[in-house]
């Protein structure tokens, strides 16, 4: 099936993640699904017309910014068949994304940061290190959700206080630990049940049934722990990624070294967390600036 070859492709050639392409092939089993419902065509002959059906239905029940990520997935696929031969056209080639507001999901404070890290109480279990340890990664790295899922206990060396990540692209970065993370972590392994595996292959966190973590599983924690110190309407893992970008840049870092700690291919994609970074911004301008009349 052309499906499945298109997974194969993400994965093989593309390098994305197992959970980016769960991400497509759900997206495209969605349409599949809608598409049989309403004509005898099979997927890989889907027409434009099939699809602002489909994006109509979808509109009653999310956003546009969700509808465009999953009608990205369409057109790649599209391209995909163009590729191989399989079709002459790409019925997504004309549309347009669906207009977004522009929408900033707001970092935590250094306060609300330090109430998390420094006054919450995780209990004294493999549970609760685990879930300070994945915390403390996530704030102190910036790296995402699904980079630390994929973490194994090889990548970890706290004597050189090193994580080795596999990016986007299956692009590898070594980020720095603190200090106090290396701490954390030592205490996390201290912990650490005996029926877990403990090889460099073997996953970094597990669950309490002894699976490696999963993206609902991650979420869920990091939305638990957010609720106790913040009102912020979001809190997602992601947020932990803005808020390490934006206090690093509040405090001095310059644009690039931002953006390789993030893993970002350009500072295009690291400015977007710049925009946090703007009351701070005016403060050093007002201070700074020779026509400035404040005292």
């Amino acid at each position: 099936m052309a499906l499945n070859s298109f997974i194969e492709y993400l994965q093989l050639e593309k390098k994305y993640s197992q959970h980016t392409c769960e991400a497509y092939q759900r997206d495209l089993g969605q349409f599949q699904s809608f598409l049989e419902s309403q004509t005898s065509k099979p997927l890989h002959l889907g027409e434009y017309n099939h699809i602002r059906a489909w994006i109509a239905a979808l509109s009653q029940e999310m956003g546009n910014r969700s509808i465009n990520r999953k009608l990205s997935s369409l057109k790649a696929y599209y391209n995909y068949l163009q590729r191989i031969g399989q079709r002459q056209d790409n019925p997504m080639a004309s549309h347009r994304s669906l207009k977004t507001n522009l929408e900033f999901a707001l970092p935590l404070s250094e306060q609300e940061t330090d109430q998390l890290l420094d006054e919450l109480r995780f209990d004294d279990s493999y549970e609760g290190w685990r879930d300070r340890f994945l915390i403390e990664l996530l704030y102190g790295t910036g790296m995402r959700r699904a980079e630390l899922i994929g973490l194994n206990q090889g990548d970890l060396d706290l004597s050189k206080r090193l994580v080795l990540v596999r990016g986007k692209g299956n692009k590898e970065r070594l980020l720095p630990l603190l200090p106090e993370l290396v701490q954390v972590a030592q205490e996390y392994f201290r912990h650490f049940p005996e029926q877990f595996p403990r090889t460099k292959e073997a996953p970094l966190f597990y669950t309490t049934g002894g699976k490696r973590l999963y993206p609902a599983f991650v979420y869920r924690t990091i939305n638990k722990y957010l609720q106790e110190v913040s009102t912020k309407v979001k809190k997602s893992p992601h947020i932990l990624r803005h808020t390490f970008a934006t206090h690093l840049l509040n405090r001095g870092a310059d644009l690039n070294s931002v953006k390789e700690l993030l893993g970002h291919a350009s500072l295009a994609s690291t400015q977007v967390y710049t925009h946090s970074s703007i009351e701070e911004l005016k403060k050093v301008h007002q201070a700074a600036h020779p026509r400035s009349k404040e005292d």
